[in-house]
């Protein structure tokens, strides 16, 4: 009788990456669809053309080199493609959007082998990429049109970020209510109460690691409270900076990247401190009034050296 060896593990979560794409749009979907409703027909196109363009350029780069990793129908690239437009202006130019979005897919995930080679977050890098190609297409920002929704006159067309980077001042039109309900100006994800909606099911459904979301948010909230009671008339509230901007978009659904992030639980703590306090310092003291992308970009390119760091050492093994 013979015996066939196995290596380990031998139990399955049941886990695949078809399954886990498809829990990660459901979490995008409320904050999505809201998002098409408040900014119409120009947000939806941008959404359909960037997916199109995505799945395109998954297909072609699967086609031209057999031994890329991953399948066209595991909703990678669909993924990819909403986290980009997630983080545009809303009427940003859809054939831009489509552009970005095979960027993500090409110079993103598939110059690297494919899924889970690449070392950059593929949504975060495109918005980088659009935003110093297309500068002024990335900072031009509608003010939402709501059905059955008066705004008045409360909006300037400016983001929240953006409004207090301009005149230095953290007295800002828009209300703290108005900025969770996401009927500000700003991206097309910028959705704060259904974006954290979706990120607390997708870790109750186990998709997501609860330790990067939380430490990101206390990286930004710690530096921002303490420079907030320093100089509260430059600096916005505590809350106001965590309801603004893509930090919710990327404390749930961007930094949690299994790929692009750290494994190990110590990791995963320093990986999302380090997230909240570069996108605090880089919205204070940078150029740009928000600095999720390039927060995240910064830390994916660390993100090796934190998990070698961090690895738990192995039973007996010295020090």
């Amino acid at each position: 009788m013979s015996t066939l060896l196995l290596s380990a593990p031998h139990i399955h979560s049941g886990m695949t990456v078809s399954r886990l794409m498809r829990q990660v749009i459901l979490g995008l979907l409320p904050a999505l669809v809201f998002g098409i409703y408040l900014f119409g027909e120009q947000a939806l196109l941008l959404v359909v053309a960037s997916m199109v363009a995505a799945i395109i350029s998954e297909w072609l780069c699967q086609k031209c080199q057999k031994t890329t990793i991953g399948r066209l129908r595991d909703g990678s690239a669909i993924v990819t493609a909403l986290l980009l437009v997630m983080s545009l202006p809303p009427h940003f130019p859809w054939y831009l959007g489509a552009f970005g979005a095979a960027v993500a897919v090409i110079l993103g995930k598939q110059v690297y082998g494919g899924l889970g080679q690449n070392l950059f977050n593929p949504a975060m890098l495109a918005r980088v990429v659009l935003l110093i190609s297309f500068p002024v297409a990335m900072t031009s920002w509608p003010a939402p049109e709501p059905l059955f929704i008066n705004l008045a006159d409360a909006f300037t067309g400016a983001t929240t970020l953006g409004a207090v980077m301009e005149t230095g001042s953290s007295e800002i039109n828009t209300g703290i209510i108005t900025m969770l309900l996401g009927i500000a100006p700003g991206s097309l994800g910028e959705s704060p109460l259904l974006l954290l909606l979706g990120g607390i099911w997708m870790i109750w459904k186990n998709v997501i690691d609860w330790r990067i979301v939380v430490s990101l948010i206390i990286g930004c909230f710690i530096p921002s409270t303490i420079a907030w009671l320093i100089s509260p008339d430059t600096i916005l509230s505590p809350l106001a900076q965590l309801s603004s901007g893509g930090l919710l978009l990327a404390a749930f659904f961007i930094a949690t990247d299994p790929v692009t992030s750290p494994t190990t639980p110590k990791g995963r703590y320093w990986y999302g401190l380090g997230c909240g306090l570069l996108i605090f310092l880089i919205r204070v003291f940078g150029a740009y009034p928000e600095g999720v992308a390039f927060a995240i970009l910064l830390m994916n390119a660390v993100s090796p050296l934190i998990e070698s760091c961090t690895r738990q050492r192995l039973y007996g093994e010295i020090k």
